[in-house]
């Protein structure tokens, strides 16, 4: 099987992979005890009490490559997630002639997860009435020409389609197996999604910076300014999702393109800065125009055109936030 590996994130666009492979790990010998979730609702069960799971949907966390860890069938397919599907709330638009390329991943019965959070497995209803699987809230397929195990052919196919992550996020392109950058060049197959950030008059905040879906967009004070690091990761990071780009980052007119950067996590994605603050959004902002963030564990701020955090002394008339001292930082 040849190998292609791919080129590092240029720094305002980056181009997906023409062939991207395995590194020849099997997750389902690593990757620990199997547990179910049912579409539907988050349970958990002891690894003791998990069946052997033949014939049913599976979850496996797999290393691809070129991408590093993203999501797989039960016969070791790359899983992936399509930009003009929602998350909030979930909602499917592949259908016909795109299922037949991209086969939806749907299931009926309960889900075997490895690798995998189980809380961020759940189901959307497909306009066919099928039962898809949603890994944050996102429904994720397969890609009719991905023809074995850890093959992801289907990576920026389109700036539409990217490989997905146990977190729900999009792989990056660029990371071997270790996480490392890569440095054989491979062919371009098209630019990657630009990320847009933006501003919204949020009552009680005045104008805030949103993301291209609406968002507030939010920074955390134990980053501090022009640090050039993240220190919200794994339960912070569900709680706070960055606010990761791959490709180009386009801006309202409100806002000062200088104050613009990005920033290298510990995963290796990369993260928008705004006025050296990394930004992010906040999980239980339901709607645009809501700041339910501001003001959280007193270290989390929507975040003002300037880059600056909006005063801590406002308030958002809807929904307003309670903000709560916490040593875990508000999350």
């Amino acid at each position: 099987m040849n190998r292609a590996r791919p080129v590092a994130a240029a720094l305002l666009a980056v181009t997906g992979l023409a062939l991207v492979t395995a590194c020849g790990s099997n997750p389902y010998a690593t990757s620990g005890a199997v547990q179910p979730v049912a579409l539907g609702v988050q349970q958990q069960q002891p690894a003791s009490t998990v069946p052997a799971g033949a014939g049913r949907t599976q979850l496996v966390s797999s290393t691809v490559e070129g991408l590093g860890t993203v999501l797989a069938d039960a016969e070791g397919h790359t899983l992936y997630r399509y930009a003009k599907d929602s998350a909030k709330p979930p909602k499917a638009t592949c259908a016909g002639a795109c299922a037949e390329t991209w086969p939806p991943l749907v299931s009926d019965a309960p889900v075997l997860a490895a690798g995998v959070d189980a809380q961020l497995i759940g189901e959307v209803t497909r306009p066919d009435g099928q039962r898809q699987v949603t890994v944050g809230g996102r429904p994720v397929y397969r890609y009719a020409k991905d023809t074995g195990r850890g093959i992801a052919l289907g990576q920026n196919v389109s700036a539409d389609w990217a490989a997905i992550t146990p977190a729900g996020e999009k792989a990056v392109a660029g990371r071997d197996s270790g996480g490392a950058s890569a440095t054989e060049p491979s062919e371009p197959v098209g630019p990657a999604e630009p990320k847009t950030i933006g501003t919204t008059d949020v009552g009680g905040l005045g104008p805030v910076l949103t993301d291209q879906a609406g968002d507030t967009l939010y920074l955390f004070t134990k980053d501090g300014k022009d640090s050039g690091t993240s220190t919200c990761d794994g339960a912070c990071a569900k709680t706070w999702p960055p606010v990761r780009v791959d490709g180009r980052i386009t801006v309202a007119e409100s806002v000062d393109t200088g104050l613009i950067g990005r920033i290298r996590r510990s995963d290796g994605t990369m993260q928008v800065t705004v006025g050296g603050w990394p930004v992010y959004s906040y999980s239980k902002d339901d709607a645009p125009g809501e700041a339910n963030g501001h003001g959280v564990g007193n270290t989390w701020y929507a975040v003002e055109p300037s880059g600056c955090k909006v005063d801590p002394a406002r308030r958002p008339e809807a929904r307003q936030a309670v903000a709560t001292s916490s040593s875990s930082g508000g999350y």
